[in-house]
């Protein structure tokens, strides 16, 4: 069937889970059945119908949702979902565990495809098995398209772009800033990062996956200038503050590097980035940005150890399917920020970007994010220059994002740095 054929624009797979009944929220809410052909998966059909029932009750404009059935270990079932959509938007994880058949069915059949995932060590494996396949049948399969990946990602893409249009240079070195957020954490969330710790345990490739800074870049140029994520606190290079290893750091600067692989190294082979949480000036940035370091790598060495892994999961994690309540999600928000530096031919230049919310950064404004990227794909909004592939935000759909995040009430914003700027 012909992408012009298929009989709905999107289809939210996974759509009884808390991040996936947040996105078809989100699209219910800003679009009408005129402007969006939009259908619910998953595998239960009670559930979706509630699911369905609830989002029609809520608007004026939706009187009913299609359902599509379809079971994450059925590959015909996907195979058919695949079929009849311009675009999978998916929520369903672990995505190393539920994934791989799902990316798959799309790659064959040609649909576009974004998610949430954080789990480097799976986008490495869709890299190697399938990217050169996308490529041939025009599939983008767009991964880590909520607080992992884009608004670091966007954020850089944003830089470079003012950078090369304003002083016909790019940043050769990039810091992104996790400036503040609060937020839940939902049971979803947290089985994805046990997943990720079981796959490095078993799996060499994964383990090395996790230990190389380039190994989400394409096969032969996983190598470069950049050492890897800070894990200690450390003086930071383009602001006078002090700063912290960011939890992100492992997922972002990879996703950022294998953007400017991807869109064959803009930026530079020497290009560098890195992504921190700033803590401030002073004795009291210094025992923050240490704190914040010492309690990064205690988790890090719990997550490792099988046992203490398995307790953490069945005693204190919260079981998939929970998340934060409305009123978490409502009290939420977070700021991003990307510096880059670069050198014109008269002189040094900063250029900072902006991406922020005041909602909950994992689910409500992810649910933004994710949402507006299916809007991009399913409307061919993309600015880049690569037909297909195995991709990330910034290289797979590119600056078209960053409109359509504004329209719905993100701050996105980039602009020239300057002494007299404040932090």
């Amino acid at each position: 069937m012909s992408l012009t054929d298929r009989p709905y624009d999107v289809v939210v797979w996974g759509a009884t889970g808390v991040a996936g009944q947040l996105v078809a929220d989100h699209l219910t809410g800003q679009y009408t059945p005129e402007e969006l052909s939009l259908a619910l998966g998953g595998r239960n059909e009670e559930r979706l119908r509630r699911v369905e029932t609830r989002l029609v009750d809520g608007t004026r404009e939706w009187d009913d949702l299609p359902l599509v059935l379809g079971d994450a270990t059925d590959p015909a079932s996907l195979r058919e979902l695949a079929r009849s959509t311009r675009v999978v938007c998916t929520t369903v994880g672990p995505y190393t565990t539920y994934g791989t058949p799902l990316v798959e069915a799309c790659v064959e059949a040609g649909t576009d495809y974004c998610d949430l995932t954080g789990e480097v060590t799976w986008i490495r494996e869709m890299i190697d098995r399938y990217h050169d396949e996308a490529v041939e049948t025009g599939a983008r399969i767009v991964h880590s398209c909520g607080f992992d990946s884009i608004p670091a990602d966007l954020g850089n893409l944003l830089v470079q772009s003012f950078a090369t249009d304003e002083f016909d240079a790019p940043c050769e070195l990039v810091r992104i800033y996790l400036e503040a957020g609060s937020g839940g954490v939902s049971g979803g969330t947290m089985a994805s990062a046990v997943a990720m710790y079981e796959a490095a345990s078993t799996d060499p490739i994964a383990r090395q996956t996790l230990r190389n800074p380039y190994s989400l870049a394409p096969r032969g140029e996983r190598a470069g200038v950049d050492p890897g994520e800070q894990r200690r606190p450390k003086r930071d290079p383009l602001r006078d503050v002090w700063t912290a290893p960011s939890p992100m750091a492992p997922v972002n600067e990879r996703v950022v590097r294998r953007s400017n692989a991807v869109l064959g190294y803009p930026w530079g082979r020497e290009f560098r980035c890195s992504e921190v949480v700033p803590t401030g000036r002073g004795l009291g940035g210094a025992a923050a940005a240490s704190a914040i370091a010492v309690g990064l790598g205690l988790g890090d060495v719990a997550m490792s150890i099988g046992p203490v892994r398995e307790g953490l999961s069945r005693f204190v994690f919260p079981e998939p399917g929970e998340g934060p309540t409305n009123a978490q999600m409502d009290a939420g928000h977070f700021t991003v920020r990307v510096f880059g530096r670069g050198t014109a031919p008269d002189g040094p230049f900063v250029v900072a970007s902006e991406i922020s919310a005041d909602r909950d950064p994992g689910y409500g404004a992810t649910a933004q994010m994710l949402g507006e990227a299916a809007m991009c794909l399913a409307r061919e909004e993309i600015d880049s220059p690569v037909p297909g592939g195995v991709l990330t935000p910034a290289s797979g759909i590119g600056a078209p994002l960053a409109e359509r995040l504004r329209e719905v009430g993100l701050t996105v914003a980039v602009a020239e740095w300057t002494d007299t700027q404040s932090d």
